[in-house]
């Protein structure tokens, strides 16, 4: 069976970022799969049978074929390598490396500290008020994406082509915007590469607004 052949499955959720990002990988490396939503909000990602498919009870999970993939950044590696088409990095090796490192400012130093559970915690805790505690990762998390994209934007994070850098910065940017209304004009650059972003057509697919789930929870 070959690659193209194999059937993919993705577990996640329509307003968790990284399988935001997995969704995004999946669509414009036009790639088929099946999704199942697991409901964040009851606590699913918890249950015996998720637990299964990740002990580490996170989204996303991708399956392929028989075997089992984890944590949204590796997902998107083994998309990039086993599916050429639609390339998300770049040949050149060091471009490839700091797109690397500009999600990973993404991935490690702004989305953790506004996990839910984690939030709550701090909340009950640690006596700080989680609008703020919010606020002050974020806005130093996207200080560091601005800078560095003074050094390396076109129309878009990386230059002129959509690479894993815009499908890490979409998601956290409107992430940020739209469920703690945070204000993105300080950071012009981030707001126009989003602007130049979202409206495309892979972008609209995989938005949270139009995934089977979010649009569950809009109608109730």
């Amino acid at each position: 069976m070959s690659q193209s052949d194999q059937k993919i499955t993705l577990y996640g959720n329509y307003r968790s970022t990284p399988s935001w990002r997995v969704r995004l990988a999946l669509g414009l490396k036009k790639i088929d799969y099946k999704l199942i939503s697991i409901d964040l909000f009851k606590n699913e990602q918890k249950s015996e049978e998720y637990t299964k498919v990740n002990p580490n009870q996170r989204i996303p999970a991708l399956i392929y074929g028989d075997q089992i993939l984890i944590e949204s950044t590796a997902i998107i590696e083994f998309l990039e390598e086993n599916f050429p088409q639609h390339p998300l990095l770049p040949d050149d090796k060091i471009k490839r490396a700091q797109i690397r490192g500009f999600c990973q400012v993404i991935n490690s130093a702004i989305h953790p500290y506004q996990n839910s559970n984690l939030v709550a915690k701090i909340e009950k805790e640690g006596n700080m008020n989680k609008t703020e505690w919010i606020k002050f990762w974020v806005t130093r998390g996207l200080t560091a994406i601005e800078e560095l994209l003074k050094k390396h934007h076109g129309k878009y994070c990386f230059g002129d082509d959509i690479t894993m850098a815009d499908i890490f910065l979409v998601p956290q940017a409107q992430a940020v915007a739209e469920r703690f209304s945070f204000d993105l004009t300080p950071f012009p650059l981030i707001l126009s590469i989003v602007n130049n972003l979202k409206d495309l057509p892979e972008f609209i697919v995989a938005s949270p607004s139009n995934q089977p789930d979010g649009i569950s929870q809009t109608k109730n």
